[in-house]
């Protein structure tokens, strides 16, 4: 606010100089008369920035008046930081319309004095000189409000950009942690509930010989074994530098299932495999979900369910079923292991992101309460689309969902 002041104070000093120095037509007016005008336009000064359209109407007051008793160079001069101000400050529409009247009042006082002086040098020099007071300080404006106005949308696109970045990180980050716990509950659920298994029926047993003690104590410790060196291949993984992802020799596949196969059984599961179909070299992200899918459904019933356990493997035409049942578990079985209840949504979301199809549930044979079992089902693409978003939330778009009961 002092600047402005300041600044309307300093133009009013230097137009009272002017006209105290002859810088005006003479018309016989006094000269004191001259400033009336200049106070109108050094007014305008005051509230250029606040009230643009009033400072343009104290202007136009002041320029009029200095017209009929001058005109003097000062007044002109401050009216045309008042058209500068109202076209920088004011609505943007106005500024254009602003621009088209003072081109066309250019030309009429062009013509204006042409006509009467009767002189087509006069029309070219009056029209200069309102060209001068009028459109430039007009244009001038108009080109600073859109470079302006520009920058302006530049820092808001700027932001928009820096957001969305951020939202991009967190979304990253987010899906990251969610691969890296299903990573881990699906690595240390199988061998620690096997652990946990034969430990409660070591501990319950009092019959037991020495030689099945051994055993199960061998067992529990190839367990603990490979859940240690899984557990340090993905800390490895977790420490590599850059995108290398799992390297070959250390991705579990599809193809070494029976060894998830043999753990269960020597966990006390009667499980029975079956392979149909001709066995193909499957994407790294599909055998992978596969693997992790029959290692999770084995684990649960090994946790929950009963034997016997069927797990079957069928290769079909641009695709793999994978099919995984047991007995329902009755409470004589149950051992009281904790379950976080992520392995189903772990498994629904390894199928969905290899854009396939998964179901899990209870079927009945006959009415229910007799012969029920568990039942989980996934198909896998056998190509995988590498344009495909990450993790939608539900299962793949266009995929058949596969039905639990056939």
């Amino acid at each position: 606010m002092k600047q402005v002041v300041l600044g309307a104070g300093v133009a009013f000093a230097v137009g009272v100089v002017l006209i105290a120095g002859g810088s005006h037509l003479e018309r016989g007016v006094p000269m004191w008369v001259l400033v009336v005008p200049l106070a109108f336009t050094c007014a305008g000064v005051l509230v250029r920035q606040r009230a643009p359209l009033a400072s343009l109407g104290l202007g136009v007051v002041g320029i009029v008046i200095d017209g009929f008793v001058g005109p003097s160079l000062g007044t002109v001069l401050v009216f045309t930081d008042n058209l500068y101000a109202a076209a920088l400050y004011g609505p943007a529409r106005f500024a254009r319309v602003l621009l088209g009247i003072a081109g066309v009042l250019a030309v009429v006082a062009g013509a204006v004095a042409g006509f009467l002086y009767e002189d087509w040098r006069m029309l070219a020099v009056m029209g200069v000189q309102a060209g001068l007071v009028l459109i430039t300080p007009v244009t001038t404006a108009v080109v600073l409000r859109e470079q302006r106005d520009r920058a302006a949308a530049e820092r808001v696109r700027a932001e928009q950009v820096a957001r969305l970045a951020e939202l991009d990180r967190q979304a990253a980050v987010a899906a990251e942690r969610t691969r890296m716990a299903r990573e881990l509950h699906d690595m240390i659920a199988n061998h620690f509930s096997a652990i946990a298994i034969q430990s409660t029926a070591a501990l319950s047993r009092k019959d037991l010989d020495r030689e099945t003690v051994r055993k199960v104590m061998e067992s529990v410790r190839e367990n603990s074994v490979k859940g240690m060196a899984e557990m340090r291949a993905m800390i490895g993984l977790l420490r590599q530098e850059g995108d290398e992802g799992e390297s070959e020799a250390t991705r579990p596949r599809l193809a070494d299932a029976q060894a998830l196969v043999e753990r269960v059984r020597r966990a006390g599961m009667a499980v029975e495999t079956r392979v149909e179909g001709e066995v193909r070299e499957l994407p790294a992200a599909v055998d992978l979900a596969g693997y992790r899918i029959l290692q999770e459904a084995l684990t649960n019933a090994l946790k929950h369910g009963a034997s016997p356990v069927s797990v079957a493997v069928v290769y079909e035409d641009g695709r793999v079923r994978l099919s995984v049942e047991n007995a329902l578990g009755d409470e004589e079985r149950e051992i009281g292991l904790p379950g976080a209840g992520a392995g189903l949504i772990g498994m629904r979301e390894r199928v969905s992101l290899v854009g396939g199809a998964f179901d899990a549930g209870e079927v009945w044979e006959g009415e229910p309460g007799g012969g029920g079992r568990w039942r989980v089902v996934a198909v896998l693409p056998m190509e995988v689309d590498v344009t495909r978003p990450g993790l939608s939330g539900g299962e793949g778009e266009g995929v058949e969902r596969a039905p639990i009961s056939s």
